[in-house]
């Protein structure tokens, strides 16, 4: 049987992946979104569904007022036989001569949780994985930043880890400086047959990304590389659908064959842009003859299509009906660098979500939102909405978002001639605009019904008085914007993806609310069909 790559759609990077008898677990990392860290589960291989995020209390995860891109870098997930174990960093600042990445460690009796509270391990540097060997020790292996260097990717380091201490003991060692490939992190040290195995994310997490391997007899080194260096890449195949291959992890399967999970992307339009973000892949992986880990392929570069093994499949929608008729809102669904808290009430007005006003959709600190991630190219995203802004100061509405200077808002609002109004708003790598100018008169009172719809590298708002007859809002709009590789405009990079929600600010006093009767996101196949026909 095989699977289409990749396996899991939409902003899902940085996968990690373990076996715990017949289930599989993926996971991957969240940046500024909030609860910290996607754990997917699987029987086969091939249906993923997302089970639960490990970090769902500020005791656990604050991404208070961190950069864009920061906050949840390259989980670890492991399982030791008695309980699980998560590592993660928390990356506060990035970019100039420093860096601050925090790297914890929390552990669970089962995977759903409850996860405890953190245990800091260290902060010189991220991506942080931790290796459990044979004679009961565990090691944690983490890049190394240096920020006297102009690379600053400056090596693997190996230090001890003590669970009964809850902490790191003994003196961190540079145990490799990595392959020739260069800006090496990433690293996850695997054991076969008396060798300790490190894999590498090298390149650069963009279209030179890939991933190496060395190996050693000794924990500590010195390590060698593999002469099949790089295992997987897609670096010089513009061709392929799957690029940006690279960040892999292992396992075994019961059955003794072996898999790698790995990042990748799939660019669309002229710019080759990932508006998807980057997403996990699956790739089947032999061992040589000499020992060595290479593709099952023969070649180095990313299968579109993986090889599994025969297996009932276990139907995964990936479209959300969310009607917030219950106690708690879709796993999809995710707040920005914190809990909603006070912002957010599902009781106030039952079958209602109740969003209150909170910061500018530029501000990393306290953002009324809920979002969920575009897992397709092509998607509608629909929701209702009851608002009555008494200034142009309150806005509430359908958000497409990337991050604080990335994003198009189509918002209800209130404008001094016109009363209440209907506005798009864009910011494009912080340039703002309004492609509708002061708005579009709606009726005083009433539920307006509110539209994106999603098609590859464009996209456009639309707007209902009755939830049947819908009007275009704005003119169709650039989606390629909103992906880490537009960013390279301005020589920056960015980790995310797209994502589209609900949103409510109160620019004045902060008492503003309104009330979202549903928020419906659908992946339509049909159209990506017809697209590839014409």
């Amino acid at each position: 049987m095989k699977v289409q790559n990749p396996i899991l759609t939409g902003f899902n990077p940085d996968p990690s992946i373990l076996r715990v008898g017949e289930d599989y677990y993926i996971a991957t990392s969240t940046f500024e979104w909030f609860p910290g860290v996607q754990i997917h589960h699987s029987k086969n291989l091939k249906d993923w569904e997302l089970i639960c995020h490990p970090l769902t209390r500020v005791s656990q995860l604050d991404m208070g007022g961190v950069m864009n891109s920061g906050g949840i870098w390259a989980p670890c997930l492991s399982w030791d036989g008695e309980q699980f174990y998560l590592i993660y960093t928390n990356v506060l600042t990035n970019g100039g001569v420093f860096m601050d990445p925090e790297n914890y460690l929390v552990t669970a009796p089962d995977i759903m949780g409850p996860w405890s509270d953190p245990v800091f391990l260290n902060a010189s540097g991220f991506d942080p994985s931790l290796y459990h060997d044979g004679d009961g020790k565990k090691w944690l292996v983490n890049m190394r930043y240096d920020y006297r260097s102009n690379n600053k990717f400056s090596g693997i380091v190996l230090q001890e880890y003590s669970a009964e201490e809850k902490k790191l003991i003994g003196k961190p060692q540079l145990i490799t400086k990595g392959t020739k490939t260069g800006t090496t992190e990433g690293p996850h040290l695997y054991k076969k047959d008396g060798w300790y195995y490190l894999m590498l994310a090298e390149g650069g997490t963009g279209y030179e990304h890939a991933m190496t391997m060395q190996r050693s007899r000794c924990i500590e080194g010195p390590y060698e590389d593999s002469p099949y260096n790089p295992v997987i890449t897609s670096a010089g195949h513009e061709e392929l659908v799957i690029q940006k291959a690279g960040h892999a992890s292992l396992t075994d399967t019961v059955n003794g064959e072996w898999y790698i999970v790995h990042l990748c992307g799939r660019p669309v339009g002229a710019g080759r842009s990932c508006i998807l973000g980057r997403e996990t892949a699956l790739q089947k992986v032999v061992w040589t003859q000499d020992g060595w880990l290479r593709l099952d392929s023969g070649k180095h570069t990313p299968e579109e299509y993986a090889e599994i093994e025969d297996a009932p499949s276990v139907p995964v929608s990936k479209d959300m009906k969310e009607d917030f008729d219950k106690n708690n809102w879709s796993i999809h669904l995710n707040s920005l660098r914190r809990p909603l808290g006070k912002l957010a009430s599902l009781t106030e007005r039952p079958g209602y979500l109740r969003l209150y006003g909170g910061d500018s959709l530029q501000s990393k600190y306290s953002q009324s939102m809920l979002a969920r991630r575009q897992q397709a190219f092509y998607t509608e995203t629909v929701t209702k909405i009851d608002f009555q802004p008494e200034s142009f100061q309150q806005l509430a509405g359908l958000v497409y978002y990337y991050d604080t200077i990335s994003f198009y808002y189509c918002h209800i609002t209130r404008d001094e001639e016109k009363g209440r109004v209907l506005n798009v708003m864009a910011s494009v790598l912080d340039q703002k605009f309004f492609p509708i100018g002061h708005g579009i008169g709606i009726p005083e009172e009433g539920e307006i019904w509110l539209k994106l719809k999603t098609m590859k590298e464009t996209a456009q708002f639309y707007y209902s008085l009755d939830g049947k007859h819908y009007e275009e809002a704005g003119p169709v709009l650039d989606a390629s914007a909103l992906s880490d590789d537009y960013y390279q405009k301005i020589g920056e990079w960015r980790f995310t993806g797209a994502f589209v929600g609900i949103c409510c600010q109160d620019l004045d006093r902060k008492t503003a609310h309104a009330d979202f009767d549903f928020l419906y996101y659908t992946e339509n196949e049909k159209e990506k069909e017809s697209d590839q026909h014409e």
